[in-house]
């Protein structure tokens, strides 16, 4: 029996759920335009759907005329999907990251719904602001990658196991199309999760034991199949051998080869780095499971999301590849415990996390104002000077509508922490608030900043100058990474290949600032070298392979 829901002192009126709706709204669409695509995966996910605009191959992702099988193919269809319908309005890059937007919204949307199944009528806006108040959320969530696919599935998932003891046909259509969703993301990881929390409910609490839940298990299976069947079964009779490539090379080998070896020590990266990423929920969850541990047996509302998030730790932490962005499945359940906490917080915890959170952004916006009246006013501060230095060639120029946006945002921010009304809600509503503020200043005031430094651009045109009208290929070296490959496709149409037989008469060389030649002089001559701004560590070189009779 689920436990029965506190009535709200301070319930969500429309007036408040508009402006509600309109800081998440802010907080999805800052940083989605207006920049190039930065390195790492915001740079090799675009090269992704940018090869299959030009080839119009959408069953195969390919990277720069490469077979690129790490993950299947959902979010690359979306992006180009965006691409093709805004792309006259936008720069293409744009047009595809509102992609990000897109899935963001789908999973801010089921995280409420499963938080107002959950905890009550007003809880759902509540789980949707702790949310985007997660730092871990801030940067991954604007950036074009598959792991917001995969969010969004994970949070259909929970919405529909939110309702797996009630009403079977809601639960199963959405856990079915939420596993369906993560594998087309991101491949194997989806059902292995879903099928392990379906094992561990009923295993810990007998409350999970009971018909309906079976029966939802079962339709949800059932729902799953076109996603897991269709694409997999057109790859394999399209192209075998990258069928097996992404089974087997990307998903089932490589998880039984590290399995073999054993975990090491990074199998506690999230344990370690979770209080960070997953700030401010954190601690309110952890309240949430402490408050109410004597009668946990009896809380179906926190054994879902408690159960998920242990599953996904686990499986995670075991997975051959640990990332800072791959916890991003862990928030939601993070966020739902913390969202069951409202309603058990004390007013000295919840008044502590409000005035902590009001001093750190008011403090951040002013450097961030101050820092970039600075770099405008050529001021000579150290902190100025430091920033010309970090990103060397840039010029700061004045910029109406940014700058009128950033000013509206930062007043509108001041008057909302001063108007908010007294509840245990204001503290997550200041600290989300406070989160889009800043994200709101990097995105308008310092995107010329932070952009010429992680933009490709430059580089990319200084290289394709240097190059002979006629060669034959472009060969690459093993370090020349994803995200260059991709961005060299992009703004210069050029395409670098393998080539052990050394048939290509241009060679494309990744390395550190040495001085030391890295080809034989004999037979190559150096073209050109160069680099992006601020990279200290990637430099590159083109050679020209010297013909006979030359020299």
């Amino acid at each position: 029996m689920y436990f029965i829901k506190p009535t709200d002192p301070h319930p969500v009126t429309p007036a408040k759920a508009v402006l509600l709706g309109l800081l998440c709204l802010a907080w999805l669409g800052s940083g989605l335009i207006g920049h190039d695509p930065w390195k790492p995966d915001d740079a090799y996910s675009f090269g992704i759907v940018y090869s299959m605009l030009q080839s119009s191959n959408w069953l195969i992702p390919t990277l720069a005329g490469d077979p690129f099988m790490t993950n299947p193919p959902l979010f690359y269809w979306t992006a180009a999907g965006f691409a093709k319908l805004f792309s006259p309005l936008l720069p293409l890059h744009d047009a595809a990251r509102l992609s990000s937007g897109f899935f963001n919204a789908l999973t801010l949307l089921f995280t409420g719904l499963a938080g107002r199944k959950l905890y009550g009528e007003n809880r759902g806006w509540a789980a949707a602001i702790i949310l985007i108040g997660c730092l871990g959320m801030l940067v991954r969530a604007h950036q074009m990658i598959t792991d917001l696919a995969l969010l969004t599935g994970f949070s259909m998932m929970l919405y529909g196991y939110s309702y797996s003891q009630e009403r079977v046909l809601r639960a199963g259509a959405w856990m079915g199309t939420g596993m369906g969703i993560g594998f087309m993301a991101k491949g194997f990881i989806s059902p292995l999760v879903f099928l392990l929390i379906a094992a561990l409910l009923p295993t810990l609490f007998k409350n999970w034991r009971n018909r309906n839940f079976a029966l939802s298990l079962a339709l949800g299976i059932l729902c799953s199949l076109p996603w897991l069947g269709i694409w997999p079964y057109l790859l394999y009779q399209h192209a075998p051998g990258l069928f097996a490539d992404w089974v087997w090379t990307h998903n089932i080998g490589k998880m039984l080869s590290y399995l073999k070896t054993g975990p090491d020590m990074d199998a506690l990266y999230y344990l370690k780095n979770m209080p960070w990423l997953a700030w401010p929920a954190l601690p309110l969850a952890f309240w949430a499971v402490w408050r109410e541990r004597r009668r946990l047996d009896q809380r179906d509302d926190l054994q879902l999301p408690l159960a998920s998030f242990l599953v996904m730790l686990i499986v995670l932490s075991l997975a051959p590849n640990i990332k800072e962005v791959f916890a991003l499945p862990m928030l939601l359940p993070i966020t739902l415990l913390a969202t069951a906490s409202l309603s058990m917080l004390k007013r000295g915890a919840a008044n502590a996390l409000d005035w902590f959170g009001l001093m750190t952004f008011l403090l951040i916006a002013i450097l961030m104002w101050w820092g970039w009246a600075g770099l405008l006013q050529d001021n000579h501060a150290k902190i100025t000077l430091w920033l010309k230095d970090y990103q060397p060639g840039f010029e700061p120029a004045f910029q109406a509508i940014p700058f009128f946006i950033a000013l509206t945002s930062t007043v509108l921010w001041l008057l909302l922490v001063w108007r908010a009304g007294r509840s245990m809600r204001r503290a997550v509503i200041n600290w989300a608030s406070g989160i889009t503020l800043i994200w709101i200043l990097a995105m308008t005031l310092w995107l010329p900043w932070l952009d010429s430094g992680k933009s490709y651009r430059n580089m990319v045109a200084s290289l394709k100058q240097a190059m002979p009208a006629q060669y034959n290929c472009v060969a690459r070296n093993r370090e020349l990474g994803d995200s260059q490959r991709a961005m060299l496709h992009y703004f210069g149409d050029i395409v670098t290949r393998r080539d052990p037989a050394r048939i290509c008469e241009l060679r494309l060389i990744q390395g550190d600032k040495i001085s030391r030649p890295l080809m034989d002089e004999s037979r190559y001559e150096k073209i050109w070298e160069g680099s992006r701004n601020t990279d200290k560590n990637e430099q590159y070189r083109l050679y020209r392979e010297i013909k006979k009779g030359e020299g």
